[in-house]
């Protein structure tokens, strides 16, 4: 999957989990930038990432991930 095709999905992912369709990601987005983005929705958006790529993310990645740049990357090297 090329990085637009995975951007686009997870862009799709984030809308269903947060329930708004003009959300866009940009790569320096953080938590911070996304209303309703709270511990028990950010839970359920890495489940959604892992069911929507069949992947799975170990605790040490999601800490690792300070902004969607690093998600985006994180989730091109597993699927890779």
């Amino acid at each position: 999957m090329d990085r637009d095709a995975l951007k686009a999905k997870l862009t799709d992912i984030l809308r269903k989990t947060f329930g708004n369709d003009a959300l866009e990601l940009s790569e320096t987005m953080t938590a911070a930038d996304v209303r309703g983005w709270d511990s028990l929705s950010h839970i359920n958006l890495i489940l959604a990432i892992e069911r929507g790529f069949d992947i799975r993310l170990t605790t040490r990645e999601v800490r690792g991930m300070k902004n969607v740049g690093d998600l985006i990357e994180t989730v091109a090297r597993k699927t890779a």
